[in-house]
């Protein structure tokens, strides 16, 4: 082995802002993956590139190493295009529970691995399990099987998939080098890549409620992840999306699993509405189900007034251990103790909803987690919160919460009272879908 794939050499290259190569970031992977190089060895490294960067070409070296340090899911034998779509994370963001059945009856297979929530951001993973029996945890083999009988399958990441990003993660978690772009595309497309899709599309947020608040960041790693993505052979496009406010009427998890079964009975929340169909309808047109962007809303429309987008998600739900029941009767889904709605204090317009508040009130009554082992409570949340824009009545609901102890309601009430402001002039809501990139 030449001395300059040890640790120590590959750390002082970077360090020292040279580029590495294949056979460097071969062995970075190879070391998060099999232990041979210690948990500092790999943090150096992590914060030599955070301090240095990557060029592109390391970074698509990294998204490889970090691919092919598990199994790579082939789901060729599957005749249907394979789509798959990822959020940067938001508040209320539940766009994948009903995006994904809709594009399946659309005639397109969604294989799609999901992830958990920390932090501020909601989990898919969370929400999903907030669906009495539902698995997110099952083989790659099941899940080979499931999107080829139904066309839709939503699972975590398991250990046989990308395990070097599993390991990664967790380092930049604790070493504050979570928020450099090279080390963020390596992490989402490997996972995506993995998992056998055709084509990706990303929805990149930015705003107060998003991973990257500035717009131009939040730009910067929309075209960072499509190039990747692309040079790799995989056609992806990144959708820039406002994030200023939550998505939607509901923060939590049972509660975005009822807004999501709402979305696909056709009386979804009107923003929430406008995302879900810029994110499908990429999708489609991805994946060639579509010839133009009005085509493709027309078929994710249909997909709704026929009955085809929830009669995909009941099949999803009955495949992967759950109660389809829920997709008629969300009342079969975790119920906290205590639900109580908020009047507002005055009359007027809604002018602001900060999504930071309302997640910190989520957070309080214990819907999310701020360590990764950290519980959540499936039944809490907020929901039938007023939107920027909406008039109120002096005394009318501004919101809801569900909470399971009357300690727990109080703190989120004091939250969320800081989080809506009520004036006297309507402001109108800032439009949503900025930017379709790649």
């Amino acid at each position: 082995m030449s001395t300059v794939l040890f640790p120590q050499h590959v750390i002082a290259r970077k360090r020292d802002g040279f580029e590495l190569g294949s056979e460097e970031i071969e062995a970075f992977a190879r070391g998060a993956t099999d232990g041979s190089w210690a948990d500092y060895q790999l943090s150096a490294l992590l914060m030599a590139i955070y301090l240095r960067g990557m060029t592109p070409g390391e970074t698509v070296l990294l998204t490889g190493a970090m691919l092919r340090s598990g199994t790579v899911a082939d789901l060729s034998s599957i005749k249907a295009r394979k789509a798959d779509k990822h959020s940067t994370g938001g508040v209320g963001d539940k766009v994948s529970l009903h995006v994904a059945p809709m594009v399946a009856a659309c005639g397109v297979a969604v294989p799609m691995i999901s992830g958990r929530g920390l932090g501020h951001t909601g989990g898919t993973l969370d929400k999903l399990e907030s669906i009495p029996g539902f698995r997110v945890g099952i083989s790659i083999e099941a899940y080979r099987r499931q999107v080829a009988e139904i066309g839709l399958c939503l699972i975590g990441q398991t250990g046989e998939l990308a395990p070097a990003d599993r390991k990664l993660y967790s380092l930049r978690d604790v070493t504050a080098t979570v928020e450099c772009i090279p080390l963020i595309c390596a992490s989402i497309l490997s996972k995506k890549l993995a998992s056998g899709i055709d084509c990706l599309v990303l929805d990149v947020k930015y705003g107060r409620g998003a991973f990257m608040r500035e717009k131009a960041r939040a730009r910067e790693l929309a075209v960072a992840l499509t190039t990747v993505a692309n040079k790799m052979g995989t056609p992806t496009r990144a959708v820039l999306t406002s994030m200023d406010e939550p998505l939607g009427h509901a923060v939590g998890n049972a509660v975005e699993v009822a807004e999501s079964v709402a979305c696909l009975k056709g009386a979804g929340a009107r923003d929430l509405i406008e995302v879900t169909f810029a994110i499908g309808g990429q999708m489609l047109l991805l994946a060639g189900a579509a010839a133009s962007a009005a085509e493709a809303r027309a078929k994710l429309e249909a997909s709704i007034s026929s009955g085809a987008a929830l009669g995909k998600f009941r099949e999803m739900v009955r495949a992967q251990g759950g109660d389809p029941a829920v997709a008629d009767n969300v009342s079969l889904l975790p119920r906290a103790s205590i639900v109580r709605e908020v009047p507002s204090p005055s009359g007027g317009y809604v002018v602001d909803v900060d999504p930071m508040g309302v997640a910190l009130a989520a957070l309080h009554l214990g819907a999310g987690r701020a360590k990764a082992e950290s519980p959540v409570d499936p039944a809490v949340g907020i929901d039938r919160l007023a939107k920027v824009g909406d008039r109120v009545e002096a005394g009318a609901p501004l919101y809801r919460i569900h909470a399971n102890s009357e300690a727990a309601l109080g703190e989120a009430n004091e939250l969320m009272a800081k989080a809506i402001e009520v004036g006297p002039s309507r402001r109108a809501p800032a439009p949503l879908v900025d930017e379709i990139i790649g």
